[in-house]
């Protein structure tokens, strides 16, 4: 129902090179509080839509788009203040430790954060919150990031490839916290995992020659269902 819809994009084409679109006329729809997983092979596109709803990518073409109902542009400050992203790498603000950074991220986004010991525990940071974020291994930096996006809790939150880095005990709490999203707002995620997509999501969408070709839902949603459209065991 139109009344349940968070965001909408239309016919969207996203391209590094002009003339050799990587996405082309994708539409994609986001549910108020739902987890979605986006799939598809290396190369299908999963990252560059995640950059484009970022505002990163400045060559795109896009026929309508909706936010809360409303017209809006992925630079518009208001839209800019609902979502957060955590990409698979990040090297951003390396001389904020962990908890300078997360405080210029409430700052910024204008939020209270709440007790976050059972992230810092979760995740097993206890250790590194006072340390320069360049000075963190891959995983731990991974954590940094995380942390902050389930502290923030926005409206819309994108994750890229959120598994990548992690160990298997952070992995497994990441999976609950996904699992748990949808009641502060709609979680959009990339992964070339299947667990990490079939046992978080309300919805599937598979990622193919630029567009969204196919949806599972329900029961649905069962590595064998996804394995057979993508028919390419090796990158899953």
């Amino acid at each position: 129902m139109d009344s349940e819809r968070l965001l909408s994009l239309n016919k969207l084409s996203v391209w590094y090179t002009a003339g050799h679109p990587v996405l082309s006329d994708l539409s994609l729809d986001l549910r108020e509080q739902e987890v979605v997983g986006l799939i598809g092979l290396n190369g299908a596109g999963k990252t560059t839509l995640i950059k484009t709803m970022a505002g990163l990518l400045a060559g795109y073409r896009l026929e309508s788009s909706l936010w809360g109902g409303r017209s809006f542009s992925f630079r518009d400050k208001q839209f800019k203040r609902c979502r957060y992203i955590v990409f698979a790498e990040d090297r951003s603000f390396q001389y904020f430790t962990f908890r300078e950074y997360l405080a210029y991220a409430a700052a910024s986004y204008g939020v209270w954060l709440p007790d976050i010991s059972r992230l810092i525990k979760g995740f097993h940071f206890e250790d590194y919150t006072d340390i320069l974020l360049k000075e963190l291994s891959t995983g731990n930096r991974k954590k940094a990031y995380l942390i902050t996006a389930f502290a923030l809790r926005p409206r819309l939150l994108l994750l890229d490839e959120p598994v990548n880095g992690l160990d298997f005990q952070s992995t497994e709490f990441l999976y609950r916290l996904m699992g748990e999203y949808r009641q502060y707002g709609t979680l959009l995620f990339s992964s070339h995992i299947l667990e990490s997509i079939c046992l978080t999501s309300d919805r599937v969408l598979v990622l193919e020659q630029g567009k969204i070709s196919r949806t599972f839902t329900g029961g649905k949603i069962a590595a064998g269902n996804i394995r057979e459209v993508l028919s390419d065991g090796e990158n899953i």
